[in-house]
């Protein structure tokens, strides 16, 4: 429900709403190449679109390389996309990487495994968070016609490649079990040597297959989603500003393995035309963002008031934000949509416009000072934006 005025409403969480801001990201009509020099390196900004790994007739997994997107590896993050077709099988697997999953599209099911808990089977659709902790086991379907995506964000730093996430299949041509010899096998599983044979020996899909349709998985239940899955479609809003944007923000409270995983999360809807204020994180996070739907412009300031990035946005790109770099966003008419990550389960972000901007906080003379301006040009200044903050509506 919108707010009656463009104040922020009661108990506003400033310190995750800069979240939202300074976390647009990117996907592209136009993209002029810009980068960002670090010592005698520099590293491309631009946004990027992901690449396909691997996949067959049930689906495919796309993923972002640190190749292509340098600062993935800087900043120890993997990006990823699961897209499955009707009757696509994603293999039970594990990952080296602590994970939030967002689902883009689609209904399906998940099946989540805790260590050592019991399996739990989810009912999935778009607009749903799943919180994916070290050593989860994971399988996806999808019985409908239109297509299942899954977005997966997460931090990488303990991973095996640095900037990737690296999935260990439980089943599969190229899964665990069969790279163990059938003695092993036999062993483990107190298994006849045919019968240990016969189960490797079925294992030829790579990753993700196609089931008959009347292949019938498990069914899922209601109350296996209560704290696994919060759907950011549904949930109450942290921020909803008229004419401007509305967040939802992930945390410990509506999804309690957010904690387990260390990362803060959010999905930021902006209104036709509006604006997102320009911003920092100022506890030195990096901001991860995927478009999810629209498109608009950002840009991007960073060392010595050099513009490192300006670029025309739209769905299905990833953009990355570096530590302390300012940056702002406008959508287009048709509005713009990200769901994000930061690196860090309790962001803290200083925004410079707005009500709540740094520059409303200092006091006029220094203002005058910086700009070197009188009084007059001050209070023009400082009198604009009174009751806007993060989100600003289109000029009338």
């Amino acid at each position: 429900m919108e707010t009656s005025s463009l104040q922020p409403p009661p108990n506003f969480p400033f310190q995750f709403l800069g979240l939202a801001k300074s976390l647009l990201v990117s996907s592209v009509y136009w993209v002029p190449v810009f980068f960002l020099q670090q010592g005698d390196m520099e590293i491309d900004l631009s946004p990027k679109l992901a690449k396909i790994v691997y996949g067959g007739n049930g689906g495919g997994y796309f993923a972002w390389s640190p190749d292509d997107l340098p600062m993935l590896r800087q900043g120890n993050i993997g990006a990823a996309k699961l897209a499955l077709e009707k009757y696509g099988f994603a293999l039970p697997c594990y990952s080296d990487s602590a994970k939030v999953a967002y689902v883009l599209q689609g209904n399906g099911v998940a099946g989540i495994v805790l260590p050592e808990k019991e399996e739990k089977v989810l009912a999935i659709k778009k607009g749903d968070a799943i919180a994916l902790p070290f050593g989860v086991v994971t399988w996806w379907h999808n019985k409908e016609d239109t297509e299942l995506v899954v977005l997966f964000l997460g931090d990488t730093s303990k991973a095996h490649r640095v900037g990737s996430f690296t999935d260990f299949f439980l089943a599969g041509s190229s899964g665990i079990f069969s790279g163990f010899s059938t003695e092993f096998v036999c062993r483990a599983w107190d298994l006849e040597e045919d019968v240990a044979k016969t189960l490797v020996g079925k294992q030829t899909g790579n990753g993700i297959v196609k089931l008959d349709p009347d292949f019938d998985l498990p069914d899922p239940k209601d109350e296996h989603r209560a704290g696994l899955a919060l759907n950011c479609l549904e949930a109450p809003l942290d921020v909803d500003i008229k004419k401007g944007g509305r967040v939802v923000v992930l945390n410990t409270k509506n999804l309690p393995l957010v904690g387990e995983v260390g990362l803060g999360a959010d999905l930021v809807r902006l209104d036709g035309s509006a604006m997102c204020s320009p911003g920092f994180s100022c506890d030195s996070a990096l901001q991860v963002t995927y478009i999810v739907r629209g498109s608009g412009r950002v840009q991007v300031v960073g060392i010595d008031g050099k513009r490192v990035l300006e670029a025309t946005i739209k769905a299905g790109n990833l953009f990355i934000v570096p530590r302390f770099f300012v940056v702002s966003k406008i959508a287009d008419p048709e509005g713009l949509e990200w769901f994000s990550i930061i690196t860090t389960p309790d962001p803290i972000f200083t925004h410079l416009a707005g009500s709540i901007g740094t520059w409303k906080a200092l006091s006029p003379q220094v203002v005058q000072a910086s700009f070197g301006v009188g009084s007059e040009i001050e209070q023009m200044f400082r009198s604009k934006r009174a009751n806007e903050a993060i989100f600003f509506p289109p000029p009338n």
